[in-house]
């Protein structure tokens, strides 16, 4: 979270970041919260989640924000195609998305044994139903406990690229 702040103040550009650990003393947020945080979601172009895996899902504070703050009507809105049958119809399609998710475990077993579960959940459960199909990038990183420093500082450098990329495209 530090390098994208220090990324986005480096080249000027207006952000809110929100710590959900930090800023709330429950995972049940007060009404006054939610509508912060749908107003600053419908303020924004570009949102940058970041998580680590825990137990193949994104951190409980992420989940739960994804349950309060991306709801129908404000998220997205389930259009009929019969009585019984619908599809969700992504209501933030305007926003870019990149997330981040720091791994415990190698890179190896949760793609090959597990499918990349976690990425896939988060993407086709979440992300599509909100800001539609193709429209979020997801980037993990891998044994991040055991990496050396060296490692985590790539991973850094890596981060810092993306946002400096996406800063100089939406400049275009």
């Amino acid at each position: 979270m530090k390098i994208i702040i220090k990324t986005l103040k480096e080249h000027g550009k207006a952000f809110h970041c929100i710590d959900l650990y930090g800023e709330n003393k429950s995972l049940h947020f007060e009404k006054d919260k939610i509508r912060q945080y749908k107003d600053l979601i419908t303020w924004s172009n570009r949102i940058y989640f970041i998580s680590p895996v825990w137990w193949f899902r994104t951190a409980p504070a992420l989940e739960i924000f994804f349950d309060q703050i991306f709801t129908p009507g404000f998220a997205y809105q389930f259009i009929p195609i019969t009585k019984v049958y619908g599809y969700p119809k992504p209501l933030l399609m305007d926003k870019k998305v990149t997330t981040y998710l720091t791994h415990g475990a190698p890179a190896l077993p949760v793609i090959l044994i597990y499918l990349n579960s976690v990425k896939f959940r988060l993407v086709m459960g979440v992300y599509s139903f909100v800001f539609g199909w193709f429209k979020t990038k997801t980037r993990q990183f891998w044994s991040v406990p055991f990496v050396s420093h060296e490692q985590r500082l790539k991973y850094l450098n890596i981060v810092e690229a993306d946002i400096v990329k996406i800063i100089r495209r939406s400049k275009k």
